[in-house]
């Protein structure tokens, strides 16, 4: 029964922190690696703290795979991000 809980609070922080920027969850990943650092607080907000922070960080991860992956992608083509010719490519 515990067991359930958890995975369906799980899910509930991973839906949560979907939505967030890369920003909104890298500050609010700090904030989280802040306070479990002071120690201070109960043991089951530590672990709940530790739990979205988890979900922050993959988060992050994933915001940055996607971002490095849209560059290789530019790169790729040359530098157009929208495969659009530059504007001065044109005049001649």
């Amino acid at each position: 029964m515990v067991e359930g809980r958890r995975s369906r609070a799980t899910e509930d922080v991973a839906t949560a922190v979907a939505s967030l920027s890369f920003e909104e969850a890298l500050a609010e990943l700090e904030a989280i690696v802040k306070q479990l650092e002071a120690g201070q607080g109960r043991l089951e907000d530590a672990i709940a703290a530790y739990e979205r922070g988890a979900a922050l960080r993959k988060h992050c991860e994933d915001k940055l795979a996607e971002a490095e992956a849209k560059v290789q992608a530019i790169v790729a083509r040359g530098g157009a991000a929208t495969g659009t010719v530059p504007f001065d490519a044109g005049e001649g």
